[in-house]
């Protein structure tokens, strides 16, 4: 998210411990773009639940280790206030690894680095800190780890063509929070992408993305969910190509009308079932923001 839609939405947020009254909002239908032809890979929205605009707007992750674990999610108010103070004011969609290490991605407004905190199946802490590469954005917008672990894909904000790849912070043994995490290798997509907020793998080289894209330019559709197809699975030493498809329009329903924003993406290998964070506008951010769920047909 970009530092000015990020304080957009910091501003929205922070006004709820303000609010005392109820909201009145005015009831107005969201228009959607025509959806394109039906892709090969088709995914139907099963049902959505409420995502609450402090703690569930900016990402979510199935956590499969430790048994039992709750889904995750990230927003505003997940933030602890010793990163917040440090100036890492922003935190992305995160992933788990399917050992049970979770990462979150986050951002600052200055400086040349980007940060990964992790959390051990054991449930200890750690911070590792990439710094910027030549040319490089500072937005840390979304991590994916890859299906054995080792390899952590990330993406920068804007019209992109490319996506990261660096070691799994925590679980790829090359990794210490005492020493730089660099990237490793890229991912050199076959069509440019815009404004990525989430990522994930549905298998070893397949991703799963959500783009807050807000002119539909690209690909016919604004807010579109895509795939992207590996060449071969990332494994640190060489570069691969990604083809990209845009598969649907996600859901842009409110009961206010204006500019919604998709965010985090998670898929559970364990139901088969693709979750997608899409915040409201204006007011309606408190009231009727969802985090969809869909199913493959």
């Amino acid at each position: 998210m970009p530092l000015r839609a990020r304080q957009r939405c910091h501003a929205v947020l922070t006004g709820l411990t303000a609010l005392v009254l109820p909201l009145a909002v005015t009831a107005a239908s969201a228009q959607a773009a025509p959806l394109p032809a039906p892709a090969a890979d088709t995914w139907t929205e099963v049902g959505s639940d409420r995502a609450d605009p402090l703690t569930e707007s900016q990402g979510l992750a199935s956590v499969e280790v430790p048994a039992g674990s709750p889904n995750r999610y990230t927003g505003i108010g997940t933030i602890p206030l010793g990163l917040s103070a440090r100036g890492w004011n922003h935190v992305g969609d995160p992933d788990a690894s399917y050992d049970g290490h979770y990462v979150e991605p986050y951002q600052r407004d200055d400086g040349n680095t980007k940060m990964f905190r992790v959390q051990a199946p054991d449930g200890r802490w750690s911070e590792y800190v990439h710094t910027l590469s030549p040319g490089e954005a500072r937005n840390n917008s979304w991590s994916a780890i890859t299906p054995d672990g080792q390899w952590m894909l990330s993406g920068e904000w804007g019209t992109m063509n490319r996506l990261l790849v660096f070691p799994t912070p925590g679980v790829n043994p090359a990794t210490s929070p005492s020493a730089n995490l660099p990237q490793a290798a890229t991912v050199h997509l076959d069509h440019a992408v815009r404004d990525v907020q989430g990522c994930d793998f549905l298998d070893a080289t397949t991703l799963l993305c959500s783009s807050d894209d807000p002119e539909g330019a690209l690909f016919g559709i604004t807010k579109p969910l895509l795939r992207i197809d590996l060449s071969a699975a990332p494994d640190g030493t060489a570069d691969v190509t990604g083809r990209v498809t845009a598969l649907r329009q996600l859901p842009l329903r409110s009961a206010c009308s204006g500019s919604f924003e998709a965010e985090g993406v998670d898929y559970d290998r364990r139901t088969g079932t693709l979750r997608v964070i899409v915040v409201s506008p204006g007011f309606c951010v408190l009231t009727d923001s969802k985090t969809y769920r869909f199913t493959r047909s």
